[in-house]
């Protein structure tokens, strides 16, 4: 198990599309520790493999609140199969862009097929901040960002402050 570093924005790998997960193996279950690591280290509440750098269709989660007994999840090849038509709105942040929080608005309820550790399919319905935690790291899976979801102008002053950082840096610009 270990702390793997963050692609942070405006890193392109941000942007790569993420493969599906072909068998799910002790690689697969050592990516999963690492990342679940990585995220409690940050900290944050979900990570997506791309974000360490790997292109897989991988997320973790964990929103149990401070003071509660983790509880870890693990999403292989996650599809969301039914969205909701009413919406909710979180402020959201994001472990590649930290230090940045906006209000998103997504659908409140999804149902979402995904493979675990075991490499069973299955299903499972989610709400409140898990179905926005979901749909944010799985939007990552799809070299989406959660700025995408906010307005033209906040998001190109987010990308410039943060490409002004990175050329500071030395880092590569989406």
């Amino acid at each position: 198990m270990t702390i793997k570093p963050l692609i942070i924005l405006p890193d392109p790998v941000l942007r790569q599309l993420s493969k599906p997960v072909e068998t799910v193996d002790a690689d697969v279950r050592r990516l999963a520790d690492d990342m679940l690591d990585t995220m409690y280290d940050a900290p944050g509440i979900g990570l997506a493999a791309i974000q360490i750098g790997v292109p897989r269709q991988m997320l973790v989660i964990d929103v149990s609140k401070e003071g509660e007994e983790k509880q870890p999840q693990v999403f292989i090849n996650p599809k969301i199969l039914v969205m909701s038509d009413e919406r909710s709105v979180y402020e959201e942040g994001c472990l590649s862009i930290p230090d940045y929080y906006a209000e998103v608005e997504r659908p409140a309820t999804i149902t979402v097929q995904y493979i675990d550790l075991d490499g069973k399919q299955l299903t499972a319905q989610a709400d409140g901040l898990l179905a926005t935690c979901l749909q944010h790291e799985i939007d990552h899976l799809n070299g989406v960002l959660f700025i995408d979801h906010i307005s033209k102008l906040k998001r190109e002053m987010v990308i410039r402050k943060f490409a002004k950082a990175a050329k500071t840096r030395g880092a590569k610009a989406i």
